[in-house]
């Protein structure tokens, strides 16, 4: 038994037909989720990339594991599927994207080779590495990781200082000039690159061809795709297929932009803000958007054909999902960024081939499901043996076998505003720059350090445009809420390197052996049926 995840990057699940939307079709993924269960309720743990994939990898909050923001690098030594995968005998492998940053202070602190075998795979996440694409080539970031890419398009014809860049993010203008796909002016122009030779195109291949070569040994591979995240620039046809016309309604209101709330008033100020508020900004980068998800469905399309064909399907879970969403101008904001639905909610499909999963078919979850939950379900669906006091998130195993578990009853995103323009801008101190997100299901609460907290009552509006924080009707919800928040904090977060069972085992023996506290004589110690040292009674 197999593993494919797939994680697609900066995906809105309201850009999928199997959730419901209506200007355009997915019908690939719409297949997936009539094969398995999808989640209609999941939430990630942080709606920015690297903070959110550092928990998918490792099934812990993001306070838990302390990579709070993109270039935030990785403990040494933080518990991850890498670990945990290879215990029970299977490959942990990866194919595209992690955002990982390796925590290279930590490695050489620790006297760890970056070079070595552990060193490689503490500086990946802990995956074995058949091919790495962070969707970006620039020299000066610290996690340049389209090499392979590079050498496949110059292979191809496609050579160039920077194919990455050169290619599959830049368009050609009407005069026969270069156009950068990082200028969102020229979203709507085809990439010089061709589709079957596009990113992710050969993510897919080179997908396929990871399966291909595993031998009898069970894995898990992380197919991780770099789009639809920007640069908003898509190849022929998919740059064209749709307009202006097929985007959904922009959901934001005059009353957002009139907000008391501070921080809410410098976030809509950010460039990023301002840029995707404009009407023509939207209307351009839109469509590309939607013309790289309809690609990106395509290509998923060859994926699950393969599958089929190659008689996979009948052993491998297949785990469909985004890392987070991508504003696009709702609530006068761009991006990802911040708690709002289109931003912290992501599609999640779960094919499980096995027969016990056969109830669950083609069902419709609402239960509050967290990103986390994904590391103890590749454990459970492998055998394994639980892993509680590492992993934060819960099996979904139930779930998927059409069982109604005692599920819990709210989910917790984090987000580290620290390195953001609005921070400066209402003067909050780096170590006050956080925000955490309590939904019940209903009622989204978050806690906004140094101001007043922010309440959205998602039942009376679904398009969350009204925050209810600061209406006094509603203090018992955010009372209730708010402590909800305490107690997720005053959990034990940290205390990962005794299981339930050993520290069960340590109460029960009370104390080390030879170490005796509180005894008044030979005679208690019999009492308690422990054996009496001899030097006690000479």
């Amino acid at each position: 038994m197999n593993v494919l995840w797939i994680m697609a990057d900066q995906l809105r699940f309201d850009y999928l037909s199997c959730y419901g939307a209506t200007h355009f079709d997915t019908p690939n993924l719409d297949w997936l989720a009539s094969q398995g269960v999808r989640f209609k309720q999941a939430y990630v743990q942080s709606p920015v990339c690297g903070p959110s994939r550092m928990s998918f990898y490792t099934g812990r909050y993001v306070r838990s594991h302390g990579a709070t923001w993109n270039g935030f690098p990785l403990r040494v030594g933080e518990p991850t599927l890498g670990e945990h995968l290879p215990e029970i005998a299977v490959k942990c492998a990866l194919v595209g994207k992690t955002h990982m940053i390796p925590d290279r202070e930590g490695m050489a602190r620790l006297g760890i080779e970056p070079e070595s075998t552990i060193g490689a795979l503490v500086s990946e996440c802990g995956f074995e590495v058949f091919v790495r694409d962070d969707g970006t080539n620039h020299s000066d970031y610290p996690g340049r990781h389209a090499q392979d890419y590079d050498q496949y398009l110059r292979d191809h014809g496609m050579d160039g200082d920077n194919p990455w860049e050169e290619w599959a993010n830049t368009a050609v203008g009407p005069d026969g000039e270069w156009r950068s796909g990082w200028l969102l002016e020229n979203a709507p122009l085809a990439a010089r690159v061709p589709k079957e030779h596009s990113e992710t195109a050969w993510l897919t291949t080179r997908g396929i061809e990871f399966i291909e070569a595993q031998g009898g040994q069970p894995w898990l591979c992380h197919l991780s795709y770099i789009k639809p995240h920007w640069p908003y620039l898509a190849p022929a046809p998919y740059n064209a297929l749709y307009g202006p016309g097929d985007l959904p309604p922009v959901n934001r209101s005059e009353a957002e932009l009139n907000t008391d709330h501070p921080l809410m008033q410098a976030w809509t100020s950010m460039r990023v803000s301002r840029s995707f508020s404009r009407d023509e900004v939207r209307d351009l980068v839109g469509p590309t958007y939607m013309g790289l998800i309809k690609e990106l469905d395509d290509q998923l399309g060859r994926l699950f054909q393969y599958l089929q064909d190659s008689g996979r399907f009948g052993d491998t879970m297949i785990v469909f999902c985004s890392d987070h969403g991508d504003n696009l101008g709702d609530h006068w904001i761009g991006e990802k960024d911040l708690f709002y639905d289109c931003s912290a909610r992501i599609p999640l499909l779960i094919y499980d081939p096995r027969r016990e999963a056969d109830p669950a078919r083609g069902t419709v979850s609402d239960d509050l499901v967290e990103g986390i939950d994904l590391a103890p379900t590749f454990l459970d669906f492998f055998g394994a043996t639980p892993k509680p006091h590492i992993l934060e998130g819960r099996s979904l195993q139930p779930l998927l076998h059409g069982h109604s578990p005692d599920w819990r009853d709210y989910v917790v995103s984090e987000y580290d505003y620290a390195t953001r323009d609005a921070r400066h801008a209402t003067g909050v101190n780096q170590s006050d720059a956080r925000l955490v997100m309590i939904f019940d299901g209903r009622w989204k609460y978050i806690h906004a350090e140094t101001f007043r907290p922010m309440l959205f009552d998602l039942h009376a509006d679904p398009c969350e445009l009204t925050d209810l924080g600061a209406v006094t009707d509603h203090a018992d919800h955010i009372d209730r809420l708010g402590a909800l928040h305490f107690e997720w904090c005053r959990r034990h977060h940290t205390r990962v390197t005794r299981s339930a069972e050993t520290v069960e085992a340590m109460t029960d023996a009370r104390e080390p052996p030879g170490i005796l506290i509180g005894y008044y004589d030979a005679d208690e110690l019999i009492a308690d049926g422990l054996d009496v040292p001899e030097h006690i009674v000479r």
